[in-house]
């Protein structure tokens, strides 16, 4: 047995860029006034953009599940008012203002029994559409979430989740239950709380970027983290068996539910709160 205490220097990885940028789950400033900062955003660009935001309430389904298509951000967040909110942020882009409002009108988000999409006009070489959402939802839900070249953000929820983010980072706080998460060239971040993960346990793992993972002191979880290809830091004791691998498990504070949050090619951080 051997208790080691890792600390590397680790370089910075740059983030995906994506144009245009989605507007969804990247403020976290309480929403303010979105539509005008989204329209900032454009300015020096060759084509005219518009935003809009549109608000739908649903009854809480058994499963919600969010389809972010291409280039659109879910974040969902747990909140005590009841049913699902469903914040719906459109960005259109064209030529002219006027071809741009055009395409926004043409978008239509749908949410019947609980499945969260949206389609409209076919995208041209400068013209075309973005949703993103930001989501509220009872603290106890069961969700399937997937972007493509967008963000996927899960804050204060319990439930049994399947999370998968494509060229986008995956943030994860203050979850519970269940959890399965994959992100594919993209940043993942895992902020636990309390002393021990209520539920089944986490399995959330990045291919191509770096981790984050915050852990409150004494908190009690049978830990699995580590990279194939990538510096790692953990600024606080760990207990392995024989030499120290580029992947380990450990019990933290006598061990729990079993937390697992890897990368492939990245460096991943460990920091005790």
């Amino acid at each position: 047995m051997r208790t080691l205490r890792l600390l590397h220097a680790l370089p910075l990885l740059a983030a995906v860029a994506l144009l245009p940028r989605p507007a969804a789950a990247q403020d976290h400033d309480d929403d303010g006034n979105w539509v005008a900062r989204c329209e900032r955003w454009n300015q020096g660009n060759d084509r005219e953009q518009v935003c809009e935001e549109r608000v739908a309430r649903i009854a809480a389904p058994r499963l919600l599940s969010v389809d972010g298509r291409e280039n659109g951000g879910v974040e969902v967040r747990a909140w005590d008012g009841g049913g699902v909110e469903i914040r719906q942020r459109i960005q259109a882009w064209a030529p002219s203002r006027g071809e741009a409002q055009q395409v926004a009108r043409q978008v239509r988000v749908h949410t019947d029994g609980g499945t969260i999409y949206a389609d409209g006009p076919r995208s041209e070489r400068r013209s075309g559409y973005a949703v993103s959402y930001v989501i509220l939802v009872p603290r106890r839900t069961d969700l399937r979430v997937e972007t493509h070249n967008g963000p996927v953000a899960i804050n204060g929820v319990t439930g049994r989740m399947q999370l998968s983010a494509v060229n986008g980072p995956l943030a994860l706080k203050d979850l519970g239950g269940d959890v399965h998460a994959r992100a594919q060239n993209g940043p993942l971040t895992v902020r636990l709380a309390g002393s021990r993960w209520s539920g089944q346990g986490l399995d959330a793992e990045t291919t191509n970027g770096p981790v984050t993972l915050s852990v409150p002191s004494g908190y009690a979880a049978t830990l699995t983290t580590g990279t194939v290809n990538g510096p790692m830091n953990v600024d606080f004791p760990v207990t392995v068996q024989g030499r120290f691998p580029r992947q380990f498990t450990t019990e933290l504070s006598g061990g729990g539910a079993p937390i697992r949050v890897v990368t492939t090619n990245g460096p991943v951080v460990v920091r005790r709160r």
